[in-house]
C-alpha cells in the first residue's frame, strides 16, 4: 500500500515547483507591466497560498479514500475464495489478484510467467470442455464453466471459473475477464446428497406445477418404470389420487416449516395398486416452489397389519369373531343402546364335547368346531353377531330383540344341531347348551350380561342338555355345579389338592433344555380330575386366582431352588400368572419375598401373562417394568388369542411370545398352512422377542417351526407335563446323556 502514499508526495511537490515558476512569471510580467507596483509577485504568492493549502489538503484526502477502498476491496478478496484474471489483448497486459494462490496453491507470478499455467492443472478427465468454452468465448457469450483443478500439493479441488470476453466493433477479441471460485464443499456436499438420494431404497421426488421433476431409481422401480426419463414432465395424478396431491400442494405451500405425512394406494403402470407411506416437505427446486416428497412401500406391512389385526380379532380356527371382538363389539352396541330396548347374549357350550376331543384327538375335534361355526352362522342368519369365546364355547349377541324372539332363534340354533355332523366320513352328533340374558334385565354392562349367560348355560347343562335357558336372579350368579366347584376351590390349597406339574422347553437348534414351566393341576375328591379350563376362569371370576397364583410361585421357586441345589437344573421355570394377580398393590414385594426366602436369582424365574393384561395396561406396564427391573423374566403366554395391540406390545419389556396351541395345530391341519405361525415368528424377530411354540406333537410341526426359525418349542413330543418325581427322573436322564456328573 506505499505506492499511493509516494504518488501522492510527488504531486504535491509538482504543485509547489509549478506555483514557484507561476510566482516567477509572474513577477516578470508585473514588473514590465507595472513597473511602479513593488513585490507585485509575492503579494500573489501570499493571495495564492491558502489556495495551494486547500488543493493540498483535497488531494491528500482523495488518496487516502483511495487508498482505504482498496485495502477493502483487497480484504473482500483474501476472504472470499476468488480470484480475478483480467487480460487486456490489445496490450496483452496481465492482471491477476493473489486469491489465485489460495486457490491454485501456486504463486501469482507463476502465472505471470506461464499464461497456459491455469489450463494445465485442470484434472485430465475434465479438459473436453476447453474447445467448447474457447469457440462460446469467440463468440462474445458469457460462459460459465465448472471443472476440477490438481493443485501444487497434489490435492484435488472444484473451481467455478465465470468469463466475460470484449469483442470491438470487428468482432475481434480484444479484452477478457474471468472470475474464478472454489466450490469445492458445494460439489462434495451435492455429490453426497446425490448419492444417498439415488442410492436410498425409499421413493424420493421432487413435484412443481403438477409435474415430477426430479424422482430417483427407488421411485422409478415403485411405479414399474425402467427408469426416470419416462417419468420426468408426467403428471403424478397418473399414479396418484387427485386428492393426495392436492393434500401435499395445499399443505406444503400453507405451512412452509410442517411436514406431513399420509398413507395411501399408488397406481402403477402395469394397472397393479400397492401400499405406501409418503411425507411431503416444501422446498425451492430451480428457483421454483416445488414439494419434495418421501416415501416407502408398505404394502407387505399392511399385509401383515391386517393379518395380525384379523389374529387379533378373529378366531384362527374358525374365521368368527373372537372373545376380544365380541366383548368390543357388544360394548359399541350397549354404549348407543336406548333402555326401551332389549338385545340378547346367548351364551353356547357343546355338549359331552371334551370326549370327542380325548378320544379322536384335537384334529377331529377342530374340524368339528369349524362345521359348528358355519351351522351357527345359518341358523342366526343376519340377526345376530357370532363369535367364539374359546374352546367349544361361542357367544351370539341378538340386537333389538324380545325375549319371545330370543326363544324363536335359541330353539332355530338347537334344530341346526339335530343332523349330525360328518367328518371323514364318521358321524359325530354334537348338542349346544344355551344360556341367554337380557338386557337390561340381567345386566347393562357387558360383564354381567355374559356372566348372567354363562350361569344360565350350566343351568341348561343340568337340566339335561341340548337345550336353552334364561337367567334367572334365583340362580343368585351363579350355577350349582359353579357353587360347588367354587367352595371346594376354596378347600383345595388348605386340603392339599393342587399339584404342580412340570413341562420342559428345549431349543429347537440343539435340542437342549431351555426352561421348564409349572402347570396347576387339582384332583377334586368328587369330582376327580377337574380341567384347568374350567377351574382357572372360576378363579379368575371369584379373585381366588390371586392365593393360588401366590401358592404357585412360591411352589415352583422352591421347586426350582431344590433342584438346582441337587445339581440337576440351572434354566429358568416359568409359571403362568392371572391379569388379576396384577391388581394386587401387593404382588411386587411378594415375589420379591419369594426370591429372598428361597434363595432363587430373580433371572430363574420366568413369568408368563396373557394378552388380556392389556385390558388394563397403564397399571400393568408399571408392574412389568418393575419386575423386569428386578431381572426377572417375562414372557406374553398364548399369544394371538386375546387381546393383542402391536403398537402397545412393542413398547412392554416382554422377553419372550409364546404362539397358542391351536396355532401350532393350524400347521398340519389348516387351509393356511402355517401362516399364521410364521407371521408371529416374524413379527417376534422383529421386535426382538424370543418365540415359544406350545402344544407340539408331531415331528411335521417341529420341522416346520424349525424351518422358520422358531427358538423354543414345548409339548408332548418332547415331554408330557408331568408332576415333580417323573421330573427329576428326566433331568437326570438328560444330565448323564450329556455327560454332566453331579
Amino acid at each position: 500500500m506505499g505506492k499511493p502514499k509516494k504518488l501522492n508526495l510527488q504531486r504535491i511537490w509538482i504543485l509547489i515547483f509549478s506555483l514557484i515558476v507561476l510566482t516567477e512569471l509572474l513577477d516578470f510580467a508585473a514588473s514590465s507591466l507595472f513597473p511602479a507596483i513593488k513585490y507585485a509577485s509575492i503579494i500573489i504568492v501570499i493571495g495564492t497560498l491558502p489556495l495551494l493549502i486547500v488543493t493540498i489538503k483535497r488531494v491528500r484526502k482523495k488518496y487516502e479514500e483511495l487508498r482505504q477502498s482498496k485495502l477493502k476491496l483487497k480484504n473482500i478478496f483474501d476472504t472470499l475464495d476468488v480470484a480475478i484474471w483480467s487480460h487486456d489483448l490489445k496490450s496483452d497486459t496481465l492482471l491477476i489478484t493473489s486469491g489465485i494462490e489460495k486457490l491454485y496453491g501456486y504463486t501469482y507470478k507463476d502465472f505471470y510467467q506461464d499464461l497456459d499455467l491455469w489450463k494445465k492443472v485442470i484434472y485430465p478427465e475434465d479438459v473436453s470442455f476447453l474447445s467448447e468454452r474457447a469457440a462460446r468465448l469467440a463468440k462474445g457469450e458469457t460462459v460459465t464453466s465448472e471443472y476440477r483443478i490438481v493443485r501444487l500439493d497434489g490435492e484435488v479441488r472444484w473451481i467455478q471459473d465465470r468469463g466475460f470476453p470484449t469483442l470491438d466493433s470487428n468482432g475481434n477479441f480484444v479484452d477478457f475477464n474471468s472470475v474464478l471460485f472454489d466450490i469445492t464443499d458445494r460439489k462434495e456436499s451435492e455429490g453426497r446428497y446425490r448419492s444417498l438420494v439415488e442410492m436410498s431404497p425409499d421413493i424420493i421426488a421432487v413435484v412443481s406445477n403438477d409435474k415430477i421433476e426430479y424422482i430417483n431409481e427407488a421411485g422409478c422401480r415403485l411405479v414399474g418404470a425402467s427408469n426416470p426419463e419416462k417419468l420426468i414432465g408426467q403428471s403424478p395424478l397418473k399414479f396418484v389420487p387427485a386428492e393426495i396431491v392436492e393434500a401435499f400442494k395445499i399443505r406444503g405451500s400453507q405451512q412452509q416449516e410442517k411436514r406431513f405425512r399420509l398413507e395411501f394406494q399408488v397406481k402403477q403402470l402395469n394397472g397393479e395398486t400397492i401400499d405406501v407411506e409418503m411425507a411431503s416437505a416444501p422446498i425451492f427446486y430451480e428457483g421454483r416452489f416445488a414439494v419434495q416428497v418421501v416415501g416407502r412401500d408398505i404394502t407387505e406391512r399392511k399385509i401383515a397389519e391386517k393379518t395380525i389385526q384379523k389374529m387379533a380379532y378373529h378366531d384362527s380356527l374358525t374365521g368368527l369373531p373372537n372373545r376380544n371382538r365380541f366383548r368390543n363389539y357388544l360394548n359399541e352396541v350397549l354404549n348407543r343402546q336406548q333402555e326401551n330396548k332389549t338385545l340378547a347374549v346367548l351364551f353356547l357350550d357343546l355338549d359331552r364335547f371334551k370326549i370327542i376331543n380325548d378320544t379322536k384327538g384335537h384334529t377331529v375335534g377342530d374340524m368339528i368346531l369349524q362345521k359348528v361355526a358355519d351351522r351357527l352362522e345359518m341358523a342366526v342368519q343376519n340377526e345376530g353377531f357370532v363369535s367364539r369365546q374359546g374352546g367349544d364355547e361361542f357367544i351370539i349377541l341378538l340386537e333389538d330383540i324380545d325375549k319371545e324372539r330370543a326363544s324363536v332363534v335359541a330353539q332355530r340354533i338347537l334344530n341346526e344341531f339335530s343332523e349330525p355332523i360328518e367328518v371323514n366320513c364318521q358321524e359325530f352328533f354334537v348338542t349346544p347348551s344355551i344360556g341367554i340374558s337380557l338386557y337390561p334385565s340381567d345386566g347393562k354392562d357387558e360383564e354381567t350380561l355374559l356372566k348372567n349367560a354363562d350361569t344360565a348355560m350350566y343351568q341348561a347343562k343340568e337340566r339335561g342338555k341340548n337345550n336353552f335357558c334364561f337367567y334367572s336372579s334365583n340362580l343368585n350368579g351363579v350355577s350349582i355345579r359353579k357353587m360347588e366347584l367354587e367352595n371346594g376351590l376354596r378347600k383345595a390349597m388348605e386340603q392339599n389338592q393342587l399339584t404342580l406339574h412340570y413341562q420342559p422347553q428345549v431349543s429347537l437348534e440343539t435340542g437342549e433344555l431351555v426352561g421348564i414351566e409349572a402347570l396347576i393341576r387339582w384332583q377334586h375328591p368328587e369330582y376327580g380330575f377337574i380341567a384347568p379350563s374350567e377351574f382357572i376362569p372360576l378363579a379368575e371370576e371369584t379373585g381366588l386366582i390371586v392365593p393360588i397364583g401366590k401358592w404357585v410361585i412360591w411352589e415352583a421357586s422352591k421347586q426350582r431352588k431344590a433342584w438346582e441345589i441337587a445339581g440337576l437344573c440351572e434354566v429358568p421355570i416359568a409359571v403362568n400368572v392371572s391379569v388379576r394377580q396384577f391388581e394386587d398393590d401387593y404382588l411386587m414385594e411378594y415375589f420379591s419375598a419369594v426370591l429372598d426366602e428361597v434363595g432363587l436369582q430373580a433371572n430363574q424365574l420366568e413369568l408368563e401373562i396373557t394378552e388380556s393384561i392389556m385390558q388394563n395396561l397403564e397399571n400393568s406396564t408399571i408392574i412389568l417394568n418393575k419386575l423386569k427391573k428386578r431381572g426377572v423374566l417375562l414372557s406374553i403366554d398364548d399369544f394371538g388369542t386375546g387381546y393383542s395391540l402391536l403398537n402397545y406390545l412393542k413398547h412392554l419389556p416382554i422377553d419372550k411370545i409364546k404362539i397358542d396351541k391351536s396355532f401350532v395345530d393350524d400347521i398340519l391341519y389348516h387351509s393356511n398352512q402355517g401362516i399364521m405361525v410364521k407371521t408371529i415368528i416374524d413379527m417376534g424377530v422383529n421386535f426382538n422377542f424370543t418365540v415359544i411354540a406350545e402344544g407340539i406333537e408331531t415331528d411335521e410341526q417341529l420341522a416346520f417351526l424349525k424351518k422358520n426359525k422358531c427358538k423354543i418349542g414345548q409339548g408332548n413330543l418332547f415331554s408330557k407335563p408331568i408332576p415333580a418325581c417323573q421330573m427329576e427322573e428326566y433331568l437326570l436322564k438328560r444330565n448323564r446323556k450329556s455327560g454332566i456328573t453331579i
